[in-house]
């Protein structure tokens, strides 16, 4: 990729210096000119830009990482695609000054238990928030683990990160591809499987190396290394370092155990593990916790609330004081006229009293008799249920009685939707009080229509008073071409009548063209069929003509297209089942012996004198042989 040093991003990322570089993207130190800020920009290589997987990958390491708000993960501050420059998909994250954990390996080896641990525990601090969210890394390693200058340590590149909010990311098969091979858990490699306790392996590794300076695996090919995860077990670290402790040892060896379901369930229990041995190699050890909620504390009303309430009782007592007087006045005013009353009208409050009592007894008898006072009041029933409505009218000595039942948009069905009378009106003494019941929504189920032709859905749904709205077309591993997925809404789902249903129609199974890798290597077997959307299942067989990595066959091999998430076969050549005696002579029986076990070969002795090096060996040194074999070895 070309150096972009002094490119403007996004107009406002300015790129510095390149920092680190990889096969899929490059680190930029960067200065944030909105913000006045150092931060590192990385961005994706542009061959890459216009792969939609690796595009939608990268995007996903972003999402990743932003989801995990901790103090020990590299904090990602901003995503997206430069316009009005060079093209460039990109990621701005904080800019960690410093170092990684492989520098520190590179340059001091071992680093002993307390330096270890002091490394360990917030790295296992970071993967427990990341385990607890549902988030793998799938990548970790020394040069993914950051330490900045002030000491803090943090994780990054959630590269090959996956979890239920990120949706899939690339296949496994393809992470071995992409991810460090030298940290690999089995079943990533065996069976393209990863879950919580891939991570924990992975982590197990590094601390192993952290412990003793070395990776427990080596060999000349990533391939070897691969197989040997596989089919060897983590030797105790103690074997190397004679200071590391045995529950050091113990947890080591669960972490990297070749079966997951011997391994911790997640980083979380490995973390409480490690901090409860820190805790026996030193009682006096404080465990301090990190506050990330901060109290509000609860003061007094505000300044102005008080000023504001201050004045609302002044108003609030002047105005009390304003009616008081009003009413001392007007009770004054009431007085002096009753008095009046009292002296000068007596004749005619006399005469007044007997017209009142007269009119009252005519009204009342018309009112009792032929007026709407012989009738009872009819309560408002609606929105109640039968049951209450009818014990609302027989407290009034009335009946109810349902008269009808019809649909409702607004009132839930059972309820009432109105009465006659309505509330208000009025029925005659026991009379009977007629009800409007709710039926619910008028709604109808969508029918089963998966599986049929296009033909039977559309009759299924004209004998539902159901028409067919959009016709789209989807592949489909399940359904042959020309059946139905599904519709929208889907079967079952309750829709208003003359609804239209949109309906989703099968294409088949998408096929994709099969190259035949016969010879060629594994890696790009494995990529570009990965690539294509195929499932592939590796298998590695001896072969003295096939060069180690190379595939030796492929099934299916004799077809030009297959369908999409199909699985196909690889045998991959480990190279000849027969390998060359060492030679040993002169060496110790400890240390011969030692060599030719670790090549897999069974080893016996022969004595001729006291001296107690090789002198001779059968067969004899540069002979192929097959692993498992006996060597003799003869000392003198």
């Amino acid at each position: 990729m070309s150096d972009l040093t002094g490119e403007l991003i996004d107009n406002r990322y300015l790129l510095k210096r390149v920092v680190a570089a990889g096969g899929m993207a490059t680190i930029y130190y960067a200065l944030d000119l909105r913000l006045d800020r150092p931060v590192a920009v990385k961005i994706m290589h542009p061959h890459l830009a216009n792969d939609e997987d690796f595009v939608g990958r990268f995007i996903r390491e972003a999402k990743a990482a932003a989801a995990l708000a901790h103090p020990n993960i590299v904090a990602i501050q901003d995503q997206g695609w430069n316009e009005g420059g060079v093209p460039a998909v990109f990621i701005v994250m904080e800019y960690i000054e410093g170092f990684t954990l492989r520098d520190v390996i590179n340059e001091q080896g071992a680093l002993g238990v307390n330096e270890s641990l002091r490394y360990f525990t917030p790295v296992l601090s970071a993967m427990s928030a990341a385990h607890k969210s549902g988030i793998l890394h799938r990548d970790i390693k020394p040069e993914n683990i950051l330490i900045s200058k002030d000491g803090r340590v943090k994780v990054a590149d959630f590269g090959l990160a996956k979890g239920a909010q990120l949706g899939s990311t690339l296949t496994v098969e393809s992470s071995v591809i992409l991810g460090s091979v030298s940290y690999l858990s089995p079943e990533q490699v065996q069976r393209g499987l990863s879950d919580m306790r891939s991570d924990v392996y992975s982590l197990g590794i590094v601390l192993f190396e952290m412990l003793t300076g070395k990776k427990p695996f080596d060999g000349e090919s990533p391939i070897q290394i691969a197989y040997m995860h596989v089919n060897e077990n983590v030797a105790a670290p103690s074997a190397l370092n004679s200071s590391i402790p045995p529950e050091l040892d113990e947890i080591v060896l669960k972490a990297t155990a070749n079966n997951p379901d011997k391994r911790f369930k997640d980083a979380g229990e490995l973390h409480e593990q490690v901090l409860a041995l820190l805790t026996k190699l030193d009682p006096k050890r404080r465990q301090m916790s990190l506050e990330l909620d901060i109290p509000i504390p609860k003061g007094k009303s505000p300044k102005g609330k008080r000023e504001k309430r201050g004045k609302f009782d002044i108003i609030k007592n002047i105005t009390t004081q304003l009616d008081l007087k009003r009413g001392n006045e007007m009770r004054e005013t009431s007085g002096a006229t009753k008095r009046k009353r009292k002296v000068s009208a007596r004749v005619k409050r006399n005469r007044a009293i007997a017209l009142g009592i007269v009119l009252l007894i005519i009204g009342t008898s018309w009112y009792r008799i032929s007026g709407p006072g012989n009738k009872i009041v009819v309560p408002s029933l609606a929105g109640m249920t039968q049951a209450q409505a009818a014990k609302a009218v027989a407290e009034l000595g009335l009946k109810v009685e349902i008269t009808q039942e019809v649909f409702s948009e607004d009132v839930p069905k059972g309820k009432v939707l109105t009465s006659d009378p309505a509330g208000g009106g009025r029925v005659e003494v026991a009379g009977t009080v007629n009800l409007i019941i709710s039926k619910g929504k008028d709604r109808i189920k969508v029918p089963d229509l998966v599986g049929l032709t296009v033909e039977e859905a559309t009759a299924a749904l004209k004998k539902n008073n159901l028409k067919i709205g959009r016709v789209s077309e989807k592949f489909s591993d399940t359904f042959e071409a020309g059946l139905l997925i599904d519709g929208i809404p889907s079967s079952g789902s309750p829709v208003r009548k003359d609804s239209s249903v949109d309906l989703i129609i099968s294409k088949g199974q998408e096929q994709v063209e099969l190259t035949n890798f016969e010879g060629k290597t594994s890696d790009q077997a494995q990529s570009e069929l990965t690539k294509a959307g195929l499932i592939v299942d590796s298998k590695y067989e001896y072969s003295d003509t096939i060069a180690p990595g190379t595939v030796i066959s492929q099934t299916p091999s004799d077809v030009s297209t297959v369908g999409i998430g199909e699985k196909i076969t690889l045998v991959i050549s480990k190279g000849p089942s027969k390998i060359f005696i060492p030679n040993v002579y002169s060496l110790s029986k400890l240390a011969a012996t030692k060599i030719l076990e670790d090549l897999g070969f069974v080893v016996e002795f022969k004595y001729i004198a006291k001296k107690k090096t090789v002198t001779n060996m059968t067969p004899k040194y540069g002979t192929a042989a097959t692993p498992g074999s006996t060597v003799t070895i003869t000392l003198g």
